[in-house]
């Protein structure tokens, strides 16, 4: 398993562990994989505490995809979820698989569209929005 320094993330709020599928040139596709555990601080207990963490795997996902720069990711943030639907929370002793693509990118604004599935079950899909760089005060 793949120590991951890249990502700004650690725990409790680091939620994916390893790439099985690195993002080709085109960010057309890419694959992560999670481990969800009955101790780990999203489930602590039999799932996770919301599905919506989901939402928050997805964009780990991409970052790590993307080069996963630790520095770049802390001046990032997530700027939005768009069309997400859940079916349920992953059960603790379940591995997800995270696909996800770069869908747009428009300035300082990426818009990946994400997938989370454990073994064939679909759990949750949508697009999550990502701002890069510090946000301006106004």
């Amino acid at each position: 398993m793949r120590v991951l320094r890249e990502l700004p993330h650690s725990y409790p709020f680091r939620f994916v562990e390893e790439i099985s599928e690195p993002s080709d040139a085109g960010f057309s596709r890419g694959s992560v994989r999670a481990g969800v555990s009955a101790n780990g601080r999203a489930a602590m207990g039999v799932a996770w505490a919301s599905p919506f963490l989901l939402a928050e795997a997805i964009a780990q996902s991409a970052l790590l995809l993307e080069g996963g720069d630790p520095e770049t990711g802390r001046t990032g943030f997530l700027a939005g979820i768009d069309g997400f639907a859940a079916s349920r929370a992953p059960l603790a002793g379940e591995t997800l698989e995270i696909r996800v693509r770069l869908a747009a990118r428009f300035g300082s604004i990426v818009k990946f569209e994400g997938e989370v599935l454990s073994g064939t079950e679909p759990l949750a899909r949508g697009s999550i929005l990502v701002r890069r760089g510090i946000a301006e005060n106004v």
